[in-house]
């Protein structure tokens, strides 16, 4: 009789993407440690006060290519996971729809931290497409408002100093707790409460591991830390819990 395939939850940081092209913000390099006056274009506060922040923080979605980034190895070898029979649930702490993308089902991801890859409206609530509103300031609109309301438009993530969308976390928190397996992968796992979900997964029985360039705060806890570059470890690491129910 096959065994059952564990329930296999990972937790992606921007470290899964950097092949992508998608920079780091809180790594060595990171955009953070570069330059920390970036953070402010993504700050809801400093966002809503000031037009000149919202005008840089366009700029920078363009400068970034984001919606032109294509999924890599890793984002691949999880979509291979899941195909192969295992049960897979990603919980995101990234915006770029990668995951998505490489072909994992919408249902099977959470993204914490909301999609780079839509605006959303901040007096109406209306949503329109990333890649729209980027047009509009390629055209010369530097700070386009909402066509439906005119009030100011954000890109629907989730900006430092607003709060994650409950619904989501409250499901992210289920998977940690069901879960078997635990990999946090790409991420510092120093940004709450995303970080959290790796303890909580391992406080309730999850095998946890860790795959990231740097330490992190829940290395003592996890039952295995891997520092090599992603694109690489992750494919052979997932290799381990796909379901051999086919053979």
């Amino acid at each position: 009789m096959t065994a059952k395939p564990p329930l296999v939850a990972i937790l992606t940081g921007a470290g899964i993407s950097t092949d992508s092209g998608i920079p780091d913000y809180r790594g060595p390099k990171g955009l953070w440690r570069r330059d920390p006056e970036a953070e402010k274009l993504v700050t809801y506060a400093y966002y809503m006060a000031d037009p000149d922040v919202r005008r840089r923080s366009w700029q920078m979605r363009r400068a970034t290519g984001t919606l032109l980034a294509r999924p890599n190895a890793g984002h691949e070898a999880i979509v291979r996971l899941e195909r192969s029979g295992t049960p897979v649930r990603v919980l995101t702490q990234n915006v770029d729809g990668l995951h998505q993308l490489a072909g994992l089902p919408e249902r099977k991801v959470l993204e914490l931290h909301g999609s780079v890859r839509s605006v959303v409206c901040t007096r109406c609530h209306r949503r329109s497409g990333m890649a729209e509103a980027l047009e509009r300031v390629a055209a010369g609109d530097p700070d386009p408002a909402c066509e439906k309301c005119g009030g100011v438009l954000k890109p629907a993530t989730v900006m430092f100093g607003e709060a994650l969308d409950p619904m989501v976390l409250g499901e992210a928190v289920a998977v940690a707790k069901a879960c078997e397996v635990f990999i946090a992968v790409g991420t510092s796992l120093t940004v709450h409460p995303a970080a959290a979900l790796a303890g909580l997964a391992a406080d309730h029985g999850a095998r946890l591991v860790v795959v990231n360039a740097e330490p992190t705060p829940y290395d003592e806890r996890a039952d295995e830390v891997v520092r090599e570059p992603i694109g690489e470890a992750l494919p052979a690491l997932l290799r381990r819990y796909e379901s051999r129910s086919d053979g």
